[in-house]
């Protein structure tokens, strides 16, 4: 059912004045997001009509943007994606990870984001590989699927990495060793070493010329005052968070399907909108209990600032594999460790269901099949209706 206030309606109704008030200050990005949300389900983009085999009853059906930042589309991507993910799965315990960072790199980040969100995913990618293989610790190379998020729940910039990581490895000699039921690696230790990394490689970053600083970080251009900016986070603990392990896949598979394409804030969060301002759903964090649910309200121009600073770099992936999940090896290493295991091999392809799904909603007056009559392009409006009722005749038209 589509929710009450959408992003979109927001975008439709204050996006004009936004983009007038702020040309020239928006990147290339950021106005493709806003034009693809506005249009997303409407004529814009065009769409077909479809029609009940039984009844008759006739109903628009527009197409989406399909934008990895459109609220509204991410809950078919996502769906395809698990599908696809679902083969890949362990028969072990799986752990949640979490790496976050500070909020003075996060404001170097701000301003450089395709290249502190890389560094970011690479060290903390790099710190679990290297402590898990340590032989004082798991001694094992394991396997890691990594998912960035940018955003806090009040949409506040907070770029941090979500880990989903099996309970074990493969160990140099090709076997197999779990990790203890509740405990993967020491997050303590992972913490120093993500700093350390993270830390080194900024400051290369920084030497090579490669960063860029405006308005009040613009100092931060000289190498001292860099330096001097950066030696507070050198004594602060860096916060990495460990859960305890799923039960069973099926848990997995829930928690990717939440985290893995959200995007800053879901249509089920709003709650009003006056044309001015914007009120939503948010948790604090700090709380617990019925504390920890909040309400926020938002004049509209800074609701849409909060979402466009969460739109990734052009070509930007958001979900990367490590180790044993990495691409060239995936394949290879799942089928090791499900024979170490004893568990099945998997197909190459997910077997074919017997009846595939309709992917239309069914009549919402009999309940009967909708089939496609007609399809329009966009900026078109599908013609009227036949005075006459006349039988339905299905079409082979793509519903894209």
């Amino acid at each position: 059912m589509r929710a009450t206030i959408e992003v979109a309606d927001i975008f439709r109704a204050a996006g004009p004045a936004y983009r007038a008030a702020h040309a020239g200050h928006l990147s290339l990005e950021q106005l493709k997001v806003m034009s693809a949300i506005e249009t997303c389900r409407t004529a814009a983009l065009g769409g077909h009509v479809e029609a009940c085999s039984d009844c008759g009853h006739q109903r628009i059906a527009y197409n989406s943007c399909r934008n990895r930042h459109c609220p509204r589309c991410q809950g078919a991507a996502a769906r395809a994606w698990l599908e696809a993910q679902e083969a890949n799965l362990l028969p072990v315990g799986y752990f949640h990870v979490v790496f976050t960072l500070p909020a003075e790199i996060a404001d170097i980040a701000f301003h450089n984001k395709a290249l502190v969100y890389d560094l970011l995913f690479k060290a903390a990618s790099e710190t679990m590989l290297t402590i898990a293989a340590d032989p004082k610790h798991l001694g094992a190379r394991i396997g890691i699927t990594a998912v960035l998020h940018t955003w806090g729940s009040a949409m506040t910039h907070h770029p941090h990495i979500h880990m989903i990581v099996p309970g074990g490895g493969i160990t140099p000699d090709g076997g197999w060793i779990s990790s203890r039921p509740a405990f993967l690696l020491p997050v303590r230790v992972l913490g120093v070493l993500f700093r350390r990394l993270f830390l080194t490689r900024l400051l290369e970053l920084h030497g090579a010329g490669k960063l860029a600083f405006f308005g009040r970080m613009a100092g931060l251009s000289d190498r001292q005052t860099f330096v001097r900016h950066l030696a507070p986070v050198r004594r602060k603990r860096w916060v990495v968070y460990a859960k305890a392990p799923f039960a069973g896949p099926e848990a997995v598979l829930a928690y990717l399907s939440r985290y893995t394409h959200r995007v800053a804030i879901s249509n089920s969060r709003l709650i009003a909108f006056d044309s001015n301002e914007v009120t939503f759903r948010y948790k604090n964090y700090r709380c617990s209990g019925a504390e920890r649910q909040r309400v926020m309200t938002l004049a509209a121009n800074e609701f849409i600032r909060r979402f466009l600073i969460h739109v990734l770099p052009r070509g930007f992936h958001r979900i990367r594999h490590y180790g044993l999940l990495a691409g060239s090896a995936r394949k290879d290493c799942l089928a090791q460790v499900r024979d170490i295991l004893g568990g099945a091999p998997a197909s190459d392809e997910p077997p074919a269901p017997e009846t595939a799904p309709d992917p239309r909603p069914p009549c919402p007056c009999c309940g009967g099949t909708m089939v496609i009559i007609e399809t329009f392009a966009a900026w078109c409006q599908p013609r009227a209706p036949p005075t006459a009722r006349q039988p339905v005749r299905e079409t082979l038209h793509d519903p894209a």
